[in-house]
């Protein structure tokens, strides 16, 4: 069996990274690897290799035992000493590279007069563990739990504005029901209890984490729980100030548009944005586009010929 890599190394940080850095680490790598983007044969091993890493370096309890006893983590009773820990693996190497040197050992080893014991005495290493672990050897550690796994929930902008239920098809096929709260941004985990991998022995399930996509909209730009949309105008508006109708993923709201508005100038909807369930909403902003008709009456050609003739306005002279 290949040997597992470092989670660390899975990421692509160092082993000093904090919290952050590992977040950005992990999602550029889903994005690169996810198995509905990622066509590649070895894309989903890939995936399950690199939501793994994360789902242990993310969580700073078990960041830490991984830290203190690598991939045995799981399997280390709680109330084991890593120190402990490290010179029973260092016995064990020993043991295994003296066995190699005298042939079939039966699972015994010499050369144990370097660790203290006489140079006589066999030495098995399941006792040795077993009596480290209070009397558990390595093959009866009993129940290991489940681990926890990852998915991406991509949702609409308006899904994510007002929440709702959803049932998702996961790798492999198996199909989850998901309760969407009202106001979920992107890259907002969503946590379902024992969904996640099996465990053994009866041993309770890991959780199943839902990370948060927002697609793109053909109307609506999503940064944070703000909310941004183009808001048309006629020059006439624009120039001389409107109370005017605008659509959010809330409803219709209006909003008054000043006078002397130019194109690109935002009109802010206080609170009309994504909303919070325990803080403050975000808010809505209206972008002013300036439209003119595509095709002018005889009378609009006139009007706006007599305003060319009257108006000093250059919007390409420097103030």
């Amino acid at each position: 069996m290949a040997e597992r890599r470092d989670f660390y190394e899975v990421l692509g940080v160092d082993r000093n990274a904090d919290a952050d850095e590992i977040q950005r680490a992990y999602r550029k790598l889903v994005r690169a690897h996810h198995p509905d983007v990622n066509k590649d044969p070895g894309a989903e091993d890939r995936f399950k290799e690199i939501s793994e890493a994360y789902s242990v370096l993310s969580d700073p309890e078990t960041r830490r035992r991984y830290d203190a006893f690598g991939h045995d983590f799981r399997q280390v009773p709680p109330d084991v000493d890593p120190a402990d820990w490290a010179r029973a693996r260092s016995r064990a190497g020993a043991g295994a590279r003296a066995g190699a040197g005298a042939g079939a050992g039966g699972g015994r080893w010499r050369g144990a007069e370097d660790f203290g014991f006489g140079a006589d005495e066999g030495i098995d290493l399941e006792d040795l563990l077993g009596g480290m672990f209070g009397g558990r050897s390595r093959r009866q550690w009993g129940p290991v739990p489940g681990a926890d796994q990852e998915a991406e929930l991509t949702l609409t902008v308006e899904e994510a504005y007002h929440g709702g239920r959803r049932s998702i098809t996961l790798s492999g096929g198996r199909r989850v029901d998901v309760t969407i709260p009202p106001g979920v941004t992107n890259g907002q985990r969503i946590r379902l209890a024992g969904q996640g991998g099996h465990g053994s022995e009866g041993a309770r399930p890991g959780d199943l984490y839902l990370v948060v996509r927002i697609a793109g909209h053909s109307r609506y730009r999503v940064e944070g729980r703000d909310i941004y949309a183009p808001l048309p105008l006629t020059p006439w508006e624009a120039a001389l100030g409107a109370t005017v109708a605008v659509d959010t993923p809330g409803g219709e709201a209006k909003v008054k548009v000043p006078p002397g508005t130019s194109t690109g100038r935002r009109l802010r909807l206080k609170g009309r944005g994504m909303p919070h369930p325990r803080g403050v909403a975000g808010d809505f902003y209206a972008e002013s586009r300036i439209m003119v008709p595509p095709r002018l009456t005889d009378e609009e050609r006139r009007l706006f010929e007599q305003l060319a003739a009257v108006s000093h306005f250059d919007p390409r002279r420097r103030s």
